[in-house]
Protein backbone atom coordinates (compact mmCIF):
# COMPACT_ATOMS: atom_id res chain seq x y z
CA UNK A 1 0.00 0.00 0.00
CA UNK A 2 1.38 3.38 -0.97
CA UNK A 3 1.39 5.95 1.82
CA UNK A 4 2.55 8.91 -0.31
CA UNK A 5 0.46 11.39 -2.26
CA UNK A 6 1.16 14.01 -4.90
CA UNK A 7 2.35 17.21 -3.24
CA UNK A 8 3.87 15.51 -0.16
CA UNK A 9 7.22 16.80 1.08
CA UNK A 10 9.65 13.88 1.12
CA UNK A 11 13.30 13.27 1.95
CA UNK A 12 15.62 10.84 0.17
CA UNK A 13 16.87 8.14 2.56
CA UNK A 14 19.06 6.10 0.16
CA UNK A 15 21.03 6.60 -3.02
CA UNK A 16 23.18 9.34 -4.54
CA UNK A 17 20.82 12.13 -3.44
CA UNK A 18 20.53 10.98 0.18
CA UNK A 19 19.41 13.85 2.45
CA UNK A 20 17.80 15.98 -0.27
CA UNK A 21 14.23 17.20 0.19
CA UNK A 22 11.59 17.81 -2.44
CA UNK A 23 7.91 17.47 -3.22
CA UNK A 24 6.27 14.60 -5.07
CA UNK A 25 5.25 15.98 -8.46
CA UNK A 26 3.95 12.86 -10.19
CA UNK A 27 3.57 9.09 -9.89
CA UNK A 28 5.15 7.36 -12.89
CA UNK A 29 4.04 3.90 -11.77
CA UNK A 30 2.91 2.28 -8.55
CA UNK A 31 6.51 2.06 -7.31
CA UNK A 32 8.24 5.07 -8.92
CA UNK A 33 7.69 8.80 -8.39
CA UNK A 34 9.13 12.07 -9.69
CA UNK A 35 10.42 14.34 -6.94
CA UNK A 36 11.27 17.98 -7.68
CA UNK A 37 15.02 18.61 -7.60
CA UNK A 38 15.98 15.00 -6.88
CA UNK A 39 17.67 12.38 -9.11
CA UNK A 40 18.78 14.84 -11.81
CA UNK A 41 20.62 13.36 -14.80
CA UNK A 42 22.30 14.89 -17.84
CA UNK A 43 20.67 13.92 -21.14
CA UNK A 44 22.37 14.52 -24.48
CA UNK A 45 19.87 15.63 -27.13
CA UNK A 46 20.30 15.94 -30.86
CA UNK A 47 19.11 19.08 -32.62
CA UNK A 48 15.88 18.70 -34.58
CA UNK A 49 15.37 21.42 -37.22
CA UNK A 50 11.83 20.19 -37.95
CA UNK A 51 10.62 21.17 -34.48
CA UNK A 52 13.20 23.90 -33.87
CA UNK A 53 14.70 22.05 -30.89
CA UNK A 54 18.32 22.86 -30.12
CA UNK A 55 20.83 20.16 -29.30
CA UNK A 56 22.99 20.02 -26.21
CA UNK A 57 23.11 18.67 -22.70
CA UNK A 58 19.84 18.97 -20.77
CA UNK A 59 19.36 18.35 -17.04
CA UNK A 60 16.32 16.16 -16.45
CA UNK A 61 14.55 14.61 -13.43
CA UNK A 62 14.22 10.85 -13.43
CA UNK A 63 11.86 8.71 -11.34
CA UNK A 64 13.00 7.38 -7.97
CA UNK A 65 11.76 4.24 -6.23
CA UNK A 66 9.38 4.78 -3.31
CA UNK A 67 11.55 2.63 -1.03
CA UNK A 68 14.30 5.26 -1.29
CA UNK A 69 12.15 8.16 -0.02
CA UNK A 70 10.24 8.84 3.18
CA UNK A 71 7.70 11.43 4.23
CA UNK A 72 9.35 14.45 5.89
CA UNK A 73 8.02 15.45 9.32
CA UNK A 74 8.48 19.25 9.73
CA UNK A 75 8.02 19.03 13.51
CA UNK A 76 10.94 16.65 14.12
CA UNK A 77 12.88 17.70 10.97
CA UNK A 78 13.40 14.01 10.11
CA UNK A 79 12.00 11.27 7.91
CA UNK A 80 9.00 9.56 9.44
CA UNK A 81 6.82 6.50 8.97
CA UNK A 82 3.16 6.97 8.11
CA UNK A 83 0.15 5.11 9.45
CA UNK A 84 -3.59 5.21 8.89
CA UNK A 85 -6.35 5.54 11.45
CA UNK A 86 -10.09 6.20 11.27
CA UNK A 87 -11.35 9.40 12.92
CA UNK A 88 -15.12 9.28 12.77
CA UNK A 89 -15.98 8.72 9.11
CA UNK A 90 -12.59 9.81 7.73
CA UNK A 91 -9.44 7.77 7.10
CA UNK A 92 -6.49 9.95 8.19
CA UNK A 93 -2.73 9.61 7.62
CA UNK A 94 -0.61 10.29 10.70
CA UNK A 95 3.08 10.39 11.66
CA UNK A 96 3.97 7.34 13.73
CA UNK A 97 6.55 9.16 15.90
CA UNK A 98 4.31 12.03 17.04
CA UNK A 99 0.81 10.69 16.34
CA UNK A 100 -0.24 13.93 14.63
CA UNK A 101 -2.16 13.98 11.35
CA UNK A 102 -0.14 14.55 8.16
CA UNK A 103 -2.70 16.68 6.31
CA UNK A 104 -3.72 18.81 9.33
Amino acid sequence: MNRLKKGDEVIVIAGKDKGKKGTVSRFVSAERVLVDGVNLVKKHTKPNPMTGAQGGIVSKEMPIHVSNIALFNPETQKADKVGYRVDGDNKVRYFKSTGKAVDA
